[in-house]
């Protein structure tokens, strides 16, 4: 394997910093910007290569002792920044971001800075995680892009005992372990896979074996005074404190009153649904619109009380392709794809005059921008919240009016 002696320039996205070397681009993971480092290249191509330091030469004043006992250049791919002092690595993210909106929207945001979530504790947060089956029967993490399984699951990311007496148990080979902490204490253990077999009657898709090993199927979680009752395999925001924190802020900025109508695009659960039904009040309206029939089921029964709220099991496109009135405010979260140039045309045609768009992959999320400010959006706000700390993860929100597109 080749090594390099590389003096590390800025971030990039995705966790690696940029180097040079014989006029060729080289993404080093497990550096900071400054530091000489003794790299191995993991894949080399004709333009560019990736290699990981694997020795640091000259540390940077801004690295210490891991905080993940697990990752690093031999170990999971989980905290690929867990070596980098906690605000550090908050301004490294604020500039990817910055970076990525430079260049992928045309848009300068001026200062960014990513913001703490809760108590910004950059250890012990999540309170769900999903691990892989060896054969073996052990459940542990990914090795960086590899299919190759580290056994010891002491992220941390985790909150001690979370895994308590997990990596004792055997699952079936192949599946995927659950474990979720919910917001009564309660903790739930389940293994999904390997799909196998064929549906009723013989018949359809592929089943998946599914096991109780601790608590039950769904968790309960909780934003304010509301309960969802959601599957332990389905989405839910894994740090504790995020859908609260992001539920606060929609309320902020949503700018409704009541009467007013609202679409919650990609809504999940409906959390965003929640808070936007307060806004509108009994005479008002929310549409919530989600692909999942999972995540539409749980946001129908837990705002089963809202009158206001219709929840749409659906692809948001086609949805929108058939609506004929006028939102006065549209709230997004989408996968970390994005919404893209067909949905943003919908709603530039559907005459949107304020759009909070969510998003949770930084290259994805500044493309969209673009899309919207080439659509007649202006930005009137960008917030980035270090929701996933240890990683090189970000949530991003864009807060958006129709006026007159800009390039600046």
């Amino acid at each position: 394997m080749t090594e390099l002696t590389l003096t590390v320039g800025p971030p990039a996205n995705g966790g690696s910093c940029v180097a040079r070397h014989d006029g060729r681009v080289v993404f080093v993971r497990y550096a900071l910007p400054g530091e000489t480092v003794r790299a191995e290249v993991t894949a080399d191509m004709e333009a560019y290569a990736h290699a990981v330091a694997v020795e640091i030469l000259d540390p940077s004043p801004d690295r210490i002792e891991s905080l993940c006992p697990v990752a690093g250049p031999q170990g999971a791919g989980c905290c690929d920044l867990a070596f980098a002092e906690p605000a550090a690595a908050r301004v490294l993210k604020s500039q990817v971001v910055a970076n990525q909106l430079e260049k992928i929207a045309g848009y300068a945001p001026g200062e960014l800075v990513a913001e703490r979530v809760g108590s910004g504790e950059p250890t012990g947060w999540r309170t769900r995680v999903r691990m892989t089956v060896g054969m073996n029967g052990r459940a542990g993490y990914h090795r960086y892009h590899s299919d190759e399984l580290v056994a010891a699951p002491n992220c941390g990311q985790l909150p001690p005992g979370m895994l308590d007496g997990v990596v004792d148990l055997r699952f079936p080979p192949r599946a995927e372990v659950h474990v979720v902490v919910d917001d009564d204490g309660q903790r739930h253990v389940v293994s999904v896979g390997p799909w196998e077999g064929r549906g009723p009657r013989g018949r359809g898709f592929p089943r998946p074996n599914f096991h109780v090993y601790e608590g039950g199927r769904e968790s309960v979680q909780r934003v304010g005074d509301r309960v969802w009752h959601l599957p332990v395999t389905g989405f839910w925001q894994p740090h504790r404190d995020a859908a609260r924190v992001y539920s606060e802020l929609v309320a902020a900025v949503a700018d409704l009153s009541p009467g007013m109508t609202a679409w919650d695009l990609y809504g999940g659960a409906g959390v965003f649904a929640a808070v936007l039904a307060d806004g509108v009040g009994e005479i008002g309206q929310i549409l919530s619109v989600d692909m999942s029939r999972s995540a539409s089921r749980v946001a129908q029964q837990a705002l089963s009380d809202l009158p206001q709220v219709h929840v749409v099991n659906g692809s948001v496109r086609k949805v929108l392709a058939g609506l004929r009135e006028r939102p006065d405010v549209v709230v997004l979260d989408p996968p970390r794809k994005g919404v893209g140039k067909e949905v943003i045309r919908l709603l530039a045609d559907a005459g949107v005059p304020r759009l909070i768009h969510f998003g949770c992959e930084v290259a994805s999320f500044a493309r969209d921008v673009g899309l919207y400010r080439e659509s007649g959006f202006a930005v009137e706000e960008l917030r980035v919240f270090d929701a996933f700390p240890l990683t090189h993860h970000v949530e991003c929100v864009a807060i958006l009016t129709a006026g007159a597109s800009q390039r600046d």
